[in-house]
């Protein structure tokens, strides 16, 4: 399985929905809070320049929000994506 990182802030709902999806699919990961500005910066740079937040990351692969996440959920390519089986398409 690859690592799993998620960017967040304590107050942002994204950022809950994003990681009850991940604690749903029973898969460990590691939190970033950002609410900080240099780490705010680290982010947007690992992001391609994207500020909000939640930004996750499967491994290499750039997710993107808590609304990319469940996308991949309802195409049905989260598991596999999880699973270190590629990229989504």
């Amino acid at each position: 399985m690859p690592p799993i990182e998620i960017y967040t802030t304590r107050w942002c709902p994204y950022c809950s929905m994003a990681k009850a999806l991940l604690n749903k699919k029973g898969v460990k990961f590691t939190e970033f809070d950002v609410s900080g500005r240099a780490e705010r910066q680290a982010m947007t740079e690992r992001a391609h320049g994207r500020t909000s937040v939640p930004q996750i990351f499967i491994g290499s692969v750039h997710v993107g929000g808590s609304d990319d996440l469940h996308a991949l959920d309802h195409a049905g390519k989260l598991d596999a994506l999880l699973a270190g089986e590629g990229q989504p398409s």
